[in-house]
């Protein structure tokens, strides 16, 4: 039998007891690649999207500002929110990417053997991405990304 939550397996051992184990991880909980980790149970989601803004900082940084210019920007972008839209649904994501330019971005600025999810709506991706582009043309205003206030 599986439970619900899909994650215990219940198995009749031979002495006719259930024994409890957890089940292997599945697919959807293989996280290759660089910041794989998981948001803390306990945790807001704006908080882990510092967390991850920092590591990919820490990752594939530096820029300018480091992670408290990145974590600057998001917030006035997309209220640390990943699945964050604006109005017309033009702009994606923690750091409010075009909807036009992300498979192009999402291509340049990803690896194949990270498994990153496509999704500009993902915070992971999104921040992975966005720091990489900042890194490799040396500024966010020329990456997009205006630095006023922060």
């Amino acid at each position: 039998m599986r439970a619900a939550a899909g994650r215990i397996l219940l198995v009749v051992a031979l002495t006719g007891s259930l024994l409890v184990t957890p089940t292997p991880a599945t697919a959807a909980d293989h996280r290759p690649g660089p910041c794989a980790f998981h948001r803390g149970d306990d945790e807001d989601v704006t908080h882990f999207s510092r967390r991850l803004i920092r590591c990919a900082v820490d990752e594939f940084g530096p820029v300018p500002g480091g992670a408290r210019r990145a974590i600057c920007i998001a917030k006035r972008e997309s209220g640390l929110l990943p699945t964050a839209r604006s109005a017309s649904s033009m702009y994606l994501g923690l750091f409010q990417h075009s909807a036009g330019a992300w498979p192009d971005r999402y291509e340049t600025w990803t690896d194949p053997t990270w498994e990153l999810p496509r999704s500009a709506l993902k915070g992971r991706t999104n921040s992975i991405v966005t720091i990489l582009m900042v890194a490799d043309v040396g500024r966010w205003r020329v990456a997009g990304w205006p630095v006023k206030d922060c």
